[in-house]
């Protein structure tokens, strides 16, 4: 027997699996997220550059290329971050899902 809400989530994500497993749903759903996690990075390199430009300078002798690269990087990172988290959370579902139909299944069989 099937509670209220596993039934509410079977509706839900047949609803919705479909538009979610779009690499561009993933990316776009998961953008926020990746956003927030990339951020501290991009922001303490920034800081650095700011507050203490001799010190970044001394470090490294080519800080305009070094700025542009870190900011790939991490627009790289954020996008990876994006689609694998959203991918990881597809999956669940669908297992979930899988579990519930079968969950069902078995108990009409009975």
């Amino acid at each position: 027997m099937l509670t209220e809400s596993e039934t509410a989530f079977i509706q839900h994500w047949e609803l919705v699996r479909v538009e979610y497993s779009s690499s561009k749903s993933k990316m776009l759903r998961g953008l926020p997220m990746a956003i927030l996690f990339s951020l501290p990075i991009f922001f303490s390199v920034v800081l650095v550059y700011l507050f203490s430009p001799e010190w970044y300078t001394k470090i490294s002798s080519r800080a305009s290329g070094a700025s542009f690269m870190i900011l790939i990087s991490v627009l790289l990172i954020a996008l990876f971050f994006s689609f694998s988290r959203m991918h990881f959370k597809w999956e669940m579902n669908e297992q979930l899902y899988n579990e519930l139909i079968h969950k069902k299944n078995s108990n009409l069989k009975q």
